[in-house]
């Protein structure tokens, strides 16, 4: 054997060597820890009745750390002055709860964690537990469970709060905006369905809150609100189901103020339809003016004029839901707004779409022989025209092929503005897809109540489609973009044709709503027919 062949078998060896070295000392480890901590001891203990104490602590048989408290913990009845909790940020082998509230006598209370409990090592939650004490001779047993469900959505919210109202000689319904409920409970993030335990015999009002500040109280404008229908008496070996939804807000007018030369903003909240703005000055007789609806914002504006020398104007705006109120809006001197026309939509366009223009300043007159659609062999094409005041716009009707373009002209002086300002020459060009690659779906609706509205929503729950219906029929959606839909069904049952939300205060329950899947993705260049079978109540 040579050297260098003697060498390298020896080096081999020691190498060998040290990796078996190094392999007896590498720990395995062992098992993951998937246990949850357990309870050893509480002072005082859980379930304690004539409870008096200040302090409570509850102890672990190992380190555990609390996690997102805020939304976690649900205390039953609610205290005005909250306990003291900790550890928060750390670990410890207890959960010290320092309790700073006057308790009310002869009162059940418990202290709902959720699933903010978990090990300090690797997190395993202690589910659900509850601290139950009572500060009288015994524990109030007795439970109420039902579910949620959401008026619109497929899916309910989570982390609703639902609550107890005791209807004893104090009780009204405002109260739901003042003071806080004698028992509450929470879904948290994973369930729909509830259950408020520990609670007395009595005559409750059953509510549920998607409460934004989480102060237990309803504000109209952020939070969403859901309530049976009549009182309910425990025992009960009933399952409630409340439905939530947005309040449409009830109409308030905002304080209108000066946005630019000729122009007043109008704010408001809830619905304009009704809505009146009159003017209380008097005015020269040349004196014009027009109202639109802003695009976005609950804002109508007032345009005026000619220029008027004056310090201010005053205004009375009514609506039938509302007491007149007078406002004064003071006068500057600003540049009036100028004329600026958009189309919409811009690219492609369906076959059953309008084109629509509208204007920044409102649209006094519009001369539609001076509008002009050319299809792509610049062939003329006919339309007929909509105005609609409100909203600022000019819709243009016309029959439309398929694999097609379009050119809409404006020329010069088409549209004249309430300042008198007028267009110059403006084109928009637009074009038709090939009818292949749209799908084309018809829903046969079994058992169906009418009137009702067909939706087609995305994932998101925005309209995509929709189809109204006042008596039995096939509901068609031709020519519609290939996609995953959600069949949404809103039953109409007033006639107006829109959905209308409940009120509380008014005990008006939201219109009901029907949700169905869709047994296929509507695909480029197919027909579907789908039955949606309604069931009677």
């Amino acid at each position: 054997m040579n050297k260098t062949l003697s060498n390298f078998i020896f080096i081999a060896c020691i190498c060998l060597v040290f990796i078996n070295c190094a392999n007896r000392g590498t720990p395995q480890g062992g098992p993951k820890d998937i246990t949850p901590p357990k309870i050893t001891r509480a002072t005082p203990k859980n379930y304690s009745i004539n409870f008096n104490a200040k302090e409570i602590r509850i102890y672990f048989n190992e380190y555990i750390k609390i996690k997102d408290l805020q939304k976690q913990l649900i205390i039953s009845p609610p205290m005005k002055t909250q306990p003291e909790i900790t550890p928060l940020g750390g670990a410890s082998e207890y959960i010290k709860i320092k309790i700073f509230d006057t308790l009310q006598p002869n009162t059940t209370y418990a202290f709902n964690f959720g699933n903010s409990i978990v090990d300090n090592n690797e997190g395993n939650p202690f589910p659900y537990f509850r601290y139950v004490f009572s500060t009288g001779d015994y524990i109030d047993s007795l439970s109420v469970k039902g579910q949620i469900v959401d008026a619109i959505k497929r899916q309910p919210e989570t982390f609703v709060s639902v609550m107890l109202y005791e209807m004893d000689s104090t009780y009204n319904d405002s109260i739901v905006y003042k003071e806080t409920p004698k028992y509450i409970t929470n879904t948290l993030d994973s369930l729909s369905t509830f259950s408020i335990e520990n609670v007395k015999a009595g005559k409750y009002m059953l509510l549920a809150l998607k409460d934004k500040n989480t102060d237990y109280k309803f504000q109209q404008k952020t939070d969403k609100i859901g309530f049976y229908k009549s009182p309910i008496h425990v025992p009960t070996d009933s399952l409630y189901t409340l439905k939530l939804f947005s309040e449409a807000p009830d109409f308030k007018p905002a304080r209108p103020k000066l946005a630019a030369g000729g122009k007043i903003e109008f704010g408001y909240e809830g619905h304009y339809e009704g809505m009146h703005i009159d003017l209380l000055t008097d005015t020269p007789a040349e004196f014009k003016h027009a109202i639109t609806k802003d695009e976005k914002t609950d804002t109508l504006y007032y345009w005026y004029k000619p220029h008027l020398e004056l310090d201010s104007l005053v205004f009375k705006v009514s609506h039938p839901s509302v007491e007149d109120t007078q406002f004064s809006v003071r006068l500057r001197k600003l540049d009036r707004d100028s004329l600026t026309l958009k189309g919409f939509p811009s690219g492609n366009i369906g076959y059953e779409e309008d084109f629509k223009i509208s204007g920044t300043t409102p649209i006094s007159t519009f001369d539609a022989s001076k509008i002009h659609i050319l299809n792509k062999d610049s062939i003329s094409v006919a339309f007929t025209s909509l105005f609609d005041t409100i909203n600022n716009t000019v819709a243009l009707k016309f029959p439309k092929t398929e694999s097609n373009n379009y050119q809409i002209r404006l020329l010069p002086e088409a549209f004249v503005g309430f300042f008198d300002t007028k267009n110059d020459t403006l084109d928009f060009s637009l074009r038709t897809s090939a009818k292949d690659s749209y799908g084309n779906l018809r829903l046969v609706l079994a058992n169906a109540t009418y009137p009702i509205i067909v939706q087609l929503t995305n994932e998101k729950g925005e309209v995509k489609h929709e189809v109204y219906a006042a008596k039995e029929q096939a509901i068609d959606f031709l020519n519609i973009s290939p996609s995953k839909y959600y069949i949404r069904v809103v039953h109409d049952t007033n006639g107006n044709k829109k959905y209308d939300s409940g009120h509380y205060l008014k005990k008006i329950q939201p219109e009901k709503i029907s949700h169905f899947e869709m047994e296929n993705d509507v695909r480029a260049g197919w027909d579907f027919v789908q039955t949606l079978q309604f069931i009677s109540e």
